[in-house]
C-alpha cells in the first residue's frame, strides 16, 4: 500500500496525487475524468471507468476433433459464470460437428448468449445481455417459483399416480440451473465493476448473499428431481401404502419453511428467519417417522422411500441455510 499526503490548494481544495503506474497502466492522459465512489466501508474507490457499459472481454478455444465435448461445453459454461462476452471455438482445420453441436446446447441453456459469426473454422458467441436487465431479486423469484412447483408436482405425481408429471419435474432443472449460472455471472461482473453495483442499486455482501442462496436454491431444485424420481420408482412398486400420506404432510412442512425463508429474504426480516430456523425439529421428526415406516417394505422400496423422505427433509435444512444466510447478512448490514 503505498502512503500519500493530502495537500491543500486554493485554500478548499483536498488534492492527493495519484500513483504514476497505475495512471499508465490505466491510459490516464492529462484531463481525463476519473469517478470517486466512497465505498460503505469508508475508503474511497477511484476508476477509470465512469460509463457504465460492461468492459468487453473475449475468450478464446482451440478446438479439434479430439477435444472432449464434456470437457469444452465445461470451458463455455465457466467462461460464461466468468463474464466474458465475446467466447470464440476455433479449428487449425474443419471445426469438428460435434462442438457445434455443444456450442448450440450452450447457447440454449445460457441466457442471452447468441452465435454472432460462423465460418467453417470457427464460431462466435456473444453476450447480448445487459446485466442490469435482469435484478437479482427477480432471478431468485423465478428460481423459488420454479423450485417450489418441482418439488410440489414430484409428490403429487407420487400421491396420484401420475407417472408423467414426475418424469415432467426431471426435464424442469435445466431451468434452474441456467438462472443459477446467469446469477453467478452478475455476481463476477458486479464485483468487478463498481459502477455496476451502483446501477443495479445493489452492496457487494448482497450480491455475495444472492449468490450463495441461488447456489442452495440449485441444491433444493436437484432434490426435488430426486423426489420425482424416487416417486416413479415408487409408482413402478405399487407398494407405498399409508407412508404416501406421511409424504404429503412433510412436504409440506419443508415448503412452508422454503416459502417462509424466502419471504424473510425479500422483506429482509431477521426476526421471520429466525422464527423459521425453529420449526426445522418439526420436519426432521416428521422424516425420522418416514423412516421407520418405510422398514415394513422390501428393500428396493424401503430404500426409494428413505432417500425421498432424506430429499423432502434437505429441502427444510437448506431453507435452514438461507435463514442463516439472511440473518449473517443483516447483521452485517447493522440490522
Amino acid at each position: 500500500m503505498e502512503i500519500r499526503k493530502v495537500q491543500v490548494t486554493g485554500g478548499s481544495s483536498y488534492i492527493v496525487s495519484l500513483p504514476k503506474e497505475w495512471v499508465k497502466t490505466s491510459g490516464i492522459r492529462k484531463n481525463d475524468p476519473v469517478g470517486l465512489i466512497t465505498q460503505p466501508d469508508g475508503t474511497l474507490l477511484v476508476t477509470p471507468k465512469i460509463t457504465p457499459e460492461v468492459a468487453q472481454r473475449e475468450k478464446r478455444f482451440e478446438v479439434s476433433a479430439a477435444t472432449d465435448q464434456t470437457f469444452i461445453f465445461r470451458c463455455l459454461i465457466g467462461a460464461y459464470i466468468a463474464g466474458y462476452t465475446t467466447i470464440t471455438l476455433f479449428a487449425r482445420a474443419r471445426l469438428p460437428p460435434q462442438i457445434r453441436i455443444q456450442v448450440r446446447q450452450f447457447t440454449q441453456m445460457a441466457i442471452g448468449q447468441e452465435v454472432v459469426d460462423e465460418t467453417e473454422t470457427s464460431i462466435t458467441i456473444k453476450d447480448l445481455l445487459s446485466p442490469a436487465e435482469m435484478p437479482f431479486q427477480n432471478t431468485i423469484k423465478r428460481m423459488g417459483v420454479l423450485v417450489r412447483g418441482m418439488h410440489r408436482d414430484g409428490v403429487e405425481a407420487l400421491t396420484s399416480g401420475n407417472r408423467r408429471l414426475a418424469e415432467d419435474v426431471l426435464t424442469r432443472d435445466n431451468d434452474v440451473d441456467r438462472l443459477h449460472w446467469l446469477v453467478a455471472r452478475q455476481t463476477n461482473l458486479v464485483l468487478a465493476d463498481p459502477n455496476l453495483s451502483r446501477k443495479m442499486g445493489v452492496s457487494p455482501s448482497m450480491v455475495m448473499s444472492y449468490f450463495l442462496i441461488s447456489r442452495i436454491i440449485e441444491r433444493i431444485g436437484d432434490h426435488a428431481t430426486r423426489v420425482a424420481k424416487n416417486a416413479i420408482l415408487l409408482l413402478d412398486d405399487g407398494a407405498t401404502g399409508t407412508v404416501t400420506g406421511m409424504v404429503r404432510e412433510a412436504s409440506a412442512t419443508s415448503q412452508t419453511l422454503f416459502d417462509q425463508a424466502l419471504r424473510s429474504l425479500f422483506s429482509q426480516d431477521l426476526e421471520a428467519a429466525n422464527e423459521t430456523l425453529k420449526r426445522l425439529p418439526d420436519l426432521e421428526s416428521q422424516a425420522r417417522a418416514i423412516n421407520e415406516e418405510a422398514m415394513q417394505f422390501d428393500a428396493a422400496t424401503a430404500t426409494a422411500v428413505v432417500a425421498l423422505s432424506d430429499s423432502i427433509r434437505r429441502t427444510g435444512e437448506y431453507s435452514g441455510d438461507i435463514c442463516e444466510t439472511v440473518i449473517n447478512h443483516l447483521i452485517d448490514e447493522g440490522a
